[in-house]
């Protein structure tokens, strides 16, 4: 018979699953004429889950990625976390409030309706957004779903289930960070490998995150897994989700508005 714990990730994974694919580029843009850029919508690539890449099929795919670390990580991985150092000076300053991937994820937004959905460049802006929205909510889905207490609480890194208050696993920052930078790598790297330093940025936000003892080493690695799941999954979409709930002009871009 299933614990409670388990109950409550087989009812998180069966929602996701049940959320609706959007709308093809042709209905998700209703009242462009313009059709999406570099051949985005001649896409025909299977998520991770094995479905048609999808907003819904990224949250689930994210999920079940966290909830598979979470479960091993409660079994197991956590004899890998041990407390460290607290450092929030200099450089490691940055991880003492969430500033951060609110910036990033601030000048994201800022760059993609600027560009808008016709530029490749554009587009892939915006996968970067819909990334840090599935990041976003699976990690928070996951973050209720096991209340793992953070070092800052405890110097015991299997303290798992202590009520909603305390959520350790998996870390936010980290995937929200991971998630902006995977669609523009996986976009870049062939003609640009330089674009592949973006990743130092993840892993700069884990080594401050756990400097701050605001998580466990296993919670920033959950984090940057569910980000590489969410920012895999934006990119092989046919059009972006956000940028298809969002009036035509999101869709041209500020930057057209000033030629």
């Amino acid at each position: 018979m299933m614990n409670r714990y388990q109950a409550c990730i087989v009812l998180g994974v069966s929602a996701l699953l049940a959320c609706p694919r959007p709308a093809d580029a042709s209905e998700a843009l209703a009242g462009t004429s313009t059709p999406m850029a570099l051949g985005a919508t001649a896409r025909t690539q299977t998520s991770v889950l094995g479905m048609q890449p999808s907003f819904g099929s990224g949250l689930a795919a994210s999920f079940l990625v966290g909830a598979a670390i979470g479960v091993l990580d409660v079994a197991a991985l956590h004899r890998l976390d041990h407390p460290i150092g607290q450092d929030t000076s200099g450089i490691w300053s940055i991880a003492r409030t969430p500033r951060f991937p609110e910036e990033l994820i601030g000048l994201t937004l800022a760059g993609a309706v600027w560009e808008g959905g016709k530029s490749r460049l554009g587009r892939t802006l915006w996968q970067s957004v819909d990334a840090a929205t599935m990041a976003g909510i699976s990690t928070q889905a996951l973050k209720w779903t096991f209340q793992r207490r953070r070092p800052s609480s405890t110097d015991n890194p299997d303290q798992w289930f202590q009520g909603v208050h305390n959520q350790s696993f998996p870390s936010g920052d980290v995937s929200s960070i991971t998630a902006l930078v995977t669609p523009i790598i996986l976009e870049y790297h062939r003609g640009d490998p330089m674009v592949d330093s973006l990743a130092a940025l993840p892993l700069f936000d884990m080594a401050a995150r756990m400097k701050a003892h605001g998580h466990w080493l296993t919670d920033t690695v959950g984090g940057a897994a569910i980000g590489v799941v969410s920012g895999y999954v934006a990119h092989e979409m046919h059009s972006p989700f956000v940028l298809g709930l969002l009036p035509g002009g999101f869709y041209a871009g500020l930057r057209e508005s000033f030629q």
